[in-house]
């Protein structure tokens, strides 16, 4: 079922009116000393929208929203709810510069903002990351554009590559062939971390990105990436 994006911002504030929601925020008052101030889901909400205010102090406080969030029950939903309404201006922006740049219908950029920015939210790592609300906002705006530009590469090949030509002979001149044997073509110069290389370089993933990917620390992932590209260069002189 799609909503309107306005729907969905209400439905959100009708549940934090109910006696249910109110007996979940009053748990994660007493579990997180930066919610406790706080008598009703309301007086967050004010806070965190309020254009003054010290921006350490809301930052806390999202920090123990997420939290929360990623715990389970009542209250994780609870927070997830509260995170959602905190961010939407931010998120309003990123549907409207979404819709601008067509990226799909209205509902569908709706309901891809609230999924991507839920997942966002319960997989952040509170360890790495300074400013909560930037971080989740730039993210999930990342990666609705970063999908949208792979969908338009794969449309564009499916119809500029006729299957045929595939299976003959390479032809370094056209674009659409080269993405098809990139692949094979990295695979065969550098082994085993072309799939590392293919992603930071074209498909604008960062290392540590990959790395999570790739089921690789940070640190390796980022040393092989500078391994390859020494092999690519090594190649490339060799071919030239």
């Amino acid at each position: 079922m799609s909503f309107e994006w306005h729907e969905i911002r209400d439905h959100l504030m009708r549940t934090s009116f109910t006696l249910s929601f109110h007996g979940s925020f009053d748990l994660i008052r007493r579990s997180q000393k930066h919610i406790a101030p706080f008598r009703e889901p309301s007086a967050i909400l004010d806070t965190l929208h309020r254009q003054s205010g010290d921006s350490e102090q809301k930052n806390l406080i999202l920090v123990a929203l997420v939290r929360a969030a990623q715990g389970t029950g009542p209250a994780a939903d609870c927070a997830l709810s509260l995170m959602l309404l905190a961010l939407w201006p931010g998120l309003d922006a990123i549907r409207r510069r979404s819709t601008w740049r067509r990226i799909g219908a209205p509902d569908e950029i709706a309901s891809d903002i609230l999924a991507r920015t839920t997942e966002a939210i319960r997989g952040l790592d509170l360890q790495r990351v300074s400013r909560v609300a930037a971080t989740v906002l730039r993210n999930v705006e990342r990666d609705m554009i970063r999908v949208r530009q792979r969908e338009a590469d794969f449309q564009n090949l499916a119809s500029d590559v006729d299957p045929d030509d595939v299976t003959g002979d390479h032809d370094g001149q056209d674009p659409a062939l080269s993405y098809v044997r990139l692949q094979d073509d990295m695979q065969r110069l550098i082994g085993a971390d072309a799939t590392l290389v293919i992603r930071v370089a074209i498909g604008g993933f960062s290392q540590a990105e990959v790395a999570i990917e790739l089921g690789l620390s940070e640190a390796a992932a980022r040393k092989r990436y500078q391994r390859a590209r020494q092999k690519l260069r090594e190649a490339f002189h060799e071919i030239a």
